[in-house]
């Protein structure tokens, strides 16, 4: 059960209030309990002031450095904040937000770049060089808050321009919602006019006139640049930023930095070292004598999340990255099948307000800091939604881990393929106790998810996801599903991806689990084997295996995703339980008879028509799309932070992608005391 508190000193009714909390008060559930006893709470005459009680995203409580006690909670998937119980006394009813929206896809050869997500946030500071001011903050009761966060928007093919990204809000539904505009796309070859956004997306090389970039959204991005035009060689402009504006040749807008997910917590844009960067302009692509796009002017290049794009003919411009609404870069230029743009990055939404004013200590920072006692005694909890470092202050310690690694994507379909894709493989699954960590910096790795393609050409098959490490513990990446012309088959990682359907030999099989991915190595046991598709009529694809079983095979319907399985009880924190009934929005998502599932494989693709695709598995694994003219034909994608894999794109009558894989998640537990 969670950590109840304890009273101090005598009854409410009789206690006198005094500095050092020994006079009376039935202290709050977690701040004054579990603070009381770190030091230095200090309780008010009458009422006992306390903080309000919500739920909702992962749980981040960190000092701001004058002791001040913040929690954040932090949405990288859409779902709910709930205040259970309002603020008492000093402590406010009210909440500080960031809501940043997906990024633009870059545009399809020699396209420009995809503009930044808008970027809104009532935190002062927060603004600095974006041109806006910091918003008013959130008034909140005991209510649910609906939270969307966007996806990016998808890059640009056929010389066409990239999709616009999805808004990010706020208590949708409201009647005074917080809405990001999305990044505007980067427009293409033939599509020439870029898309406005929360920040615009960059024009495409064209001739004369050259084309256009588009604006941003007042108070949240800026525009971005024009392509070149007048002939050849030229170059692609970048897309604008919530910092500043794309410039021409390929350089994409700098993004902002925010410091609401705290000093520890380094998600965002280079999020190992300084953290906190959010909604880059992508790079625009070039000619073949040029070198590759940039992504933001030479300093911040590793800060804005946006992709640089591509020259010549290098390929796919490069992604935003995943929950800081960075925009994608530009497709390089060929010539038919011509280059895609990259897909923009997603949003994030993240909600704090105070919890307490103390002085404390930490034995160790880095991720998302919580604090739940599960039965067993009170656990300090440090949760990894992105690379960082976890940094042993007072050491060494003995901890329990989970290291899961991300999952692969579901296999694509070209036009007429011979059937759909397969599911995606769960990223490995490891949890122990009892592992001693050292005194000073230790690195900890986030692996990210596969992406999702349409098999179009060999260069643009579906990928595996890749390893989550912490210390010596690696959890390897799902192994990506077969895609429709794949004759490998699905590929070997922590879960092995899901087989295609085709008749013929070798392309049907299901890749194994426990092995390094895409190798045939062994590793050690983390995941299951992905199913194997039906190699006769009607052709339906397999699911990916899943940390907790292995992919359903096809047969008369796609197979099932591997089911998932459910975190340790010291992980179990109910106030970062998901929300129902899209099963994301915290930690984990929901399976049989409770939450905190994880790690589950994409289910199979359909391929007859009026069939539909397969579902998930529990733990975040993304369903298969539906054949024939079943909408949509692309799969599904795996949750974001739980390392499940995605769901495979159906075949007929169009090309179709595969789901991307969730990214992966380290969590790291010792005791408080």
């Amino acid at each position: 059960m969670g950590y109840l508190g304890r009273r101090i000193g005598k009854s409410q009714d009789t206690g006198n209030s005094t500095a050092d909390g020994t006079g009376a008060g039935i202290l709050d559930l977690f701040t004054n309990g579990y603070f009381q006893r770190q030091g230095n709470v200090f309780n008010a005459p009458g009422l006992p002031p306390s903080a309000l009680v919500a739920t909702g995203g992962v749980i981040s409580d960190y000092p701001d450095g004058a002791g001040t006690i913040y929690r954040a909670h932090i949405f990288t998937s859409s779902g709910t904040f709930t205040v259970t119980t309002a603020a008492v006394g000093s402590f406010p009813n009210t909440v500080e937000y960031l809501v940043v929206a997906g990024g633009g896809g870059g545009g399809s050869n020699r396209g420009g770049g995809g503009g930044g997500g808008g970027y809104r946030t009532s935190v002062v500071g927060d603004t600095s060089g974006g041109g806006a001011s910091a918003e008013s903050v959130f008034p909140v009761s005991v209510s649910s808050y609906s939270v969307i966060v966007g996806s990016g928007g998808a890059g640009g093919v056929d010389q066409g321009r990239g999709t616009t990204g999805a808004a990010s809000v706020f208590d949708n539904g409201g009647p005074n919602p917080i809405s990001s505009t999305g990044g505007g796309g980067g427009s293409g070859r033939i599509s020439l006019d870029a898309q406005p956004g929360g920040s615009g997306g960059g024009g495409g090389q064209g001739f004369t006139p050259p084309a256009a970039g588009a604006p941003g959204t007042p108070g949240q991005g800026y525009a971005g640049a024009p392509g070149g035009g007048g002939g050849e060689p030229t170059a692609s402009g970048g897309g604008g930023g919530a910092g500043g504006a794309g410039s021409t040749p390929m350089v994409g807008g700098v993004g902002l930095r925010s410091s609401i997910v705290g000093p520890t917590f380094h998600i965002g844009a280079n999020a190992a070292t300084t953290g906190g960067w959010f909604s880059g302009g992508g790079g625009g692509s070039s000619d073949p004598s040029f070198g590759p796009g940039g992504g933001a002017p030479t300093a911040p290049t590793p800060y804005s999340g946006a992709g640089p794009g591509k020259s010549g003919g290098q390929g796919v411009g490069n992604p935003g990255t995943f929950a800081t609404g960075g925009g994608a870069g530009g497709g390089g230029s060929s010539a038919s099948p011509y280059v895609s743009g990259g897909n923009g990055g997603s949003g994030i939404v993240v909600v704090r307000y105070v919890i307490a004013q103390l002085t404390a200590t930490a034995k160790a920072t880095g991720g998302a800091i919580s604090y739940y006692d599960s039965g067993s005694g009170m656990k300090t909890i440090h949760t990894f939604t992105s690379t960082g470092n976890f940094n042993v202050t007072t050491g060494p310690l003995s901890v329990e881990y989970v290291v899961i690694g991300a999952g692969g994507a579901g296999g694509g379909a070209a036009m007429n393929a011979g059937g759909g894709g397969g599911g995606g493989g769960a990223g490995g699954f490891r949890t122990s106790t009892g592992l001693t960590v050292n005194p000073g910096p230790n690195p900890v790795t986030v692996g990210a998810g596969g992406a999702g393609a349409d098999n179009l050409s060999p260069t643009s098959l579906s990928t595996s996801g890749t390893p989550s490490i912490f210390g010596s513990i690696t959890s390897q990446g799902g192994g990506n599903g077969a895609n429709a012309s794949d004759s490998s088959g699905g590929s070997p990682g922590g879960s092995g991806g899901g087989g295609t359907a085709n008749p013929t030999p070798g392309y049907g099989s299901g890749g194994v689990g426990d092995r390094v991915t895409n190798t045939s190595t062994p590793a050690p046991a983390q995941g299951y084997p992905g199913g194997s598709g039906a190699a006769s009529s009607p052709y339906q694809a397999s699911g990916g295996g899943g940390a907790g079983g292995v992919g359903g095979a096809g047969g008369s319907g796609p197979g099932v995703g591997g089911n998932g399985v459910q975190l340790p009880s010291t992980f179990q924190n109910p106030v970062s339980q998901s929300s129902p009934p899209t099963g994301a929005g915290g930690l984990g998502t929901p399976g049989p008879g409770g939450y905190f599932y994880v790690a589950g494989g994409g289910g199979g693709a359909g391929f007859s028509p009026g069939l539909p695709g397969a579902a998930g598995g529990y733990g975040g694994g993304g369903a298969g799309a539906g054949g024939g003219a079943i909408d949509p034909l692309s799969g599904i994608s795996g949750i974001q932070n739980t390392g499940a894999g995605g769901g495979g794109g159906a075949a007929e009558p169009n090309s179709s992608i595969g789901g991307n894989g969730g990214s992966g998640i380290v969590i790291i537990a010792y005791p408080s005391t």
